[in-house]
C-alpha cells in the first residue's frame, strides 16, 4: 500500500510541473511578438497634402548668344596698319578709334587733288571771262554766233571740270577719314583679326563687336510649346556653376527647323555679362506661364526607390502607435521644397513627414506631435 501511495504522490507533483513548463514555453513564444509590437521602427510626425498655387513653367535648353554682333572692316585698301588700339574683351564707345592705317600716300593724293581743283578754278574763271567778252562783241559783229557759242560752251566745260576735281578731292578726304577705323556702336570687342603692319584689303574684317554688350538666350522648343509662348513672357535662365538671371521673351522664330520641327525663342537677358554670362554658354531656361492649384507634399516626405517616388501613409493607429503603408505617387511641378502630386494621394491622407527612407511597407511607428 505504501508503494502505491508513493506513485500517486509523484504523479500529482509531476503534473503541475508539466503545466508550469507548458505555460513558460508559451510565454517565451509570445514574448518576442509582444516585444516587436512594443518597439516601433521610428518616431515620426505626420503631414497632410496641401492645395497650393503652383507655377506653370515650360522648360527648354539653349545657348547664350550676342544680341547683335557687328563686323568692323577696312573701308580702304592697300594701306598698312600703323596702330591697333584695342584687344579682345575690351569695352569700347561708339566712334572710338580702334585702329589706324598709314596715311602718307593719302595725304599726297589729297595735295594733288587740291592742285587740280585750283587749276580747274582758274580755268573756269578764264572761260567765264572769255564768254562774257564774247557776249559783248556779239552785237558789234566782231565774232560770229558760232564763235560766241564756243566760248559759252568752254565756260560750261570748265565749270564741269571744276566740279569733277572737287569730287576727286572729296573722295581723297573720305579715304583719309577711313584711315581711322572707328567703333560703330558701344560694346565689347569679341574678335580681332587686325595685325599691326599688315596691309589690309578693302572690306577685310578687322574686328567683331558685341553691340552694347547685350546678350540673349535662344531656347529651343517644340511646335506645341511655342503656341504657349508670346513676346513679353518672363523667363529664368540658369547656366550651371555660373548663375541665374531673369529675362523676357523678345520674339519667336517665324519658322521651325525642317529636321527637328523645333523653333527658337529669343529671350533678352539684361545685365547678363555683368552676372558672369558669356556668349556660347549653354543654359537651361524656364518660361513662367502663370499658376494653378495643385495637391502638394514636402520634399522630406518623399522616398526615391528604384527610380520611383513613394510616400508612407499612416494606415492604422492605436494611441501613439501606428502602421504605415508605402504608396507610389506620380509627381508634377516643383516650387522650392514642395512638389505637386498628380496621382496616388487624397487630400485627407496622413503621411510620414520625415524619415521615409528608413521605413518599409507595414512598419510600426510611433506618432509624435510635430
Amino acid at each position: 500500500m505504501k508503494h502505491g501511495k508513493t506513485i500517486l504522490s509523484l504523479s500529482a507533483v509531476i503534473l503541475p510541473l508539466g503545466l508550469i513548463s507548458l505555460a513558460v514555453g508559451n510565454s517565451r513564444e509570445t514574448a518576442p511578438a509582444a516585444a516587436a509590437a512594443a518597439n516601433p521602427a521610428l518616431s515620426v510626425t505626420t503631414v497632410q497634402p496641401q492645395w497650393l498655387d503652383m507655377p506653370i513653367a515650360l522648360t527648354a535648353n539653349g545657348s547664350i548668344a550676342a544680341w547683335q554682333e557687328a563686323v568692323i572692316g577696312a573701308e580702304i585698301g592697300d594701306l598698312r596698319l600703323s596702330a591697333v588700339n584695342v584687344q579682345v574683351g575690351e569695352a569700347v564707345k561708339k566712334g572710338q578709334v580702334l585702329a589706324t592705317f598709314s596715311d602718307e600716300s593719302v595725304l599726297a593724293d589729297i595735295a594733288q587733288s587740291r592742285g587740280i581743283v585750283a587749276e580747274a578754278q582758274a580755268n573756269l574763271e578764264e572761260a567765264r571771262a572769255n564768254a562774257e567778252r564774247a557776249r559783248k562783241v556779239l552785237e558789234k559783229g566782231a565774232l560770229s554766233a558760232q564763235q560766241v557759242d564756243q566760248y559759252l560752251t568752254g565756260a560750261k566745260t570748265a565749270e564741269a571740270k571744276l566740279q569733277s576735281a572737287k569730287a576727286q578731292l572729296d573722295a581723297q578726304l573720305l579715304r583719309l577719314k577711313y584711315t581711322k577705323v572707328l567703333a560703330s556702336d558701344d560694346g565689347v570687342i569679341s574678335s580681332r583679326s587686325a595685325t599691326l603692319g599688315a596691309v589690309a584689303a578693302k572690306g577685310q574684317e578687322l574686328f567683331k563687336l558685341i553691340r552694347q554688350n547685350r546678350l540673349e538666350w535662344r531656347g529651343e522648343v517644340t511646335a506645341a510649346e511655342m503656341t504657349q509662348l508670346r513676346p513679353g513672357v518672363e523667363a529664368t535662365v540658369e547656366v550651371p556653376n555660373v548663375g541665374r538671371i531673369r529675362g523676357t521673351v523678345r520674339f519667336l522664330a517665324p519658322t521651325l527647323d525642317e529636321q527637328s520641327r523645333n523653333g527658337l525663342v529669343y529671350v533678352d537677358l539684361p545685365n547678363a555679362a555683368q552676372n558672369g554670362l558669356r556668349a556660347g554658354m549653354f543654359g537651361r531656361g524656364e518660361f513662367h506661364l502663370g499658376s494653378s492649384a495643385g495637391l502638394t507634399v514636402p520634399q522630406d516626405a518623399l522616398s526615391l526607390r528604384e527610380g520611383f517616388s513613394y510616400v508612407f501613409r499612416v494606415a492604422e493607429q492605436n494611441g501613439d502607435r501606428a502602421k504605415v503603408e508605402q504608396v507610389k505617387v506620380q509627381l508634377g511641378r516643383r516650387a522650392g521644397d514642395v512638389l505637386e502630386v498628380v496621382a496616388g494621394l487624397n487630400p485627407g491622407d496622413r503621411l510620414v513627414a520625415r524619415g521615409a527612407s528608413f521605413l518599409a511597407d507595414g512598419d510600426s511607428v510611433r506618432v509624435v506631435a510635430p
